[in-house]
């Protein structure tokens, strides 16, 4: 396994054409991220997973200085899942200057959720990963569903933009509770990381309910809310949104026993517990 710091010796390793399969990360990574490299590893011919804490993203309250940084550990364990190349740029290599071009994804999908909690946050990953993709050029990347708005904002710029980049999305892999697995739950502590299974059961129970023919969507809402904030959580949302779009879902048609029947949906929540700031999602 090859572990690149520039770009321009990056350019030349790839310069052979063989077709590149990319797996974007930030680093501290754990067992979510080594099922991406695997995906990868069966989509191309190389597999180089990028390793950079992208500052444009975090907003100036945010945890950019102490997020986890555990190179060393990141490339024993990228070497064991035969990741072919480690891409692990300085901060100046990838923003030589101030980056005055930016990406601005369209307020309809990058605004709602979590782009309402953290303003510009869809605008500083679009920002970095189109980089990414400029500087690779992968004929495939590999993204987790944990990141569900994350992923449908790359997969929209990838088309309008017209890149020839295939976007492959990876279920998200949890822990024997059902946490999805994260880089920020290394800020748990061990009683938070049990609690932390309630984020999932939440979804899971209002999924459940919703199978079960419940359509008052804000109730729903809140009710999972509640829930939470009652066991110490402190929810930023909790939604049910259509698949396609994230909008809102309209009333669904009575005669289907079914309320997905007419759009498929999904539930989604951020919640803070303790230091940590989690997200999780389930498909309806």
């Amino acid at each position: 396994m090859q572990i690149i710091s520039t770009i321009a010796q990056l350019r030349m390793t790839l310069s052979d054409r063989r077709t590149v399969a990319l797996v974007p990360t930030m680093g501290n990574l754990h067992a979510g991220h080594l099922s991406l490299v695997r995906i990868a590893r069966g989509c191309g011919e190389r597999v180089v997973t990028s390793v950079f804490v992208n500052r444009l993203q975090f907003a100036p309250h945010e945890d950019f200085a102490t997020y986890p940084r555990t190179f060393e550990r990141d490339c024993e364990m990228l070497e064991a899942a035969h990741c072919d190349i480690v891409f692990a740029p300085h901060e100046s290599e990838i923003y030589p200057d101030p980056q005055a071009y930016t990406v601005h994804p369209s307020p309809a999908l990058a605004d709602i959720l979590e782009g309402q909690v953290r303003p510009g946050f869809f605008s500083g990953v679009c920002t970095v990963v189109l980089k990414l993709f400029n500087i690779v050029q992968p004929t495939v990347a590999v993204f987790g569903k944990k990141d569900y708005q994350q992923l449908m904002v790359i997969r929209r710029m990838v088309r309008q933009l017209a890149l020839p980049i295939e976007i492959v999305a990876a279920d998200t892999v949890r822990d024997v509770r059902g946490l999805a697995l994260s880089s920020r739950n290394s800020y748990l502590t061990e009683a938070q990381r049990i609690e932390a299974s309630q984020l999932n059961a939440t979804l899971t129970t209002l999924a459940a309910a919703v199978k079960s023919g419940h359509t008052d969507w804000p109730a729903l809402e809140r009710a999972a809310q509640d829930f939470l904030s009652e066991r110490g959580w402190q929810p930023d949302y909790v939604a049910i949104r259509r698949r396609i779009d994230l909008r809102e879902p309209a009333v669904p048609d009575p005669s289907h026993d079914d309320p997905t029947a007419d759009e498929p949906l999904v539930a989604l929540a951020a919640a803070r517990l303790g230091g940590a700031r989690l997200i999780d999602n389930v498909e309806l």
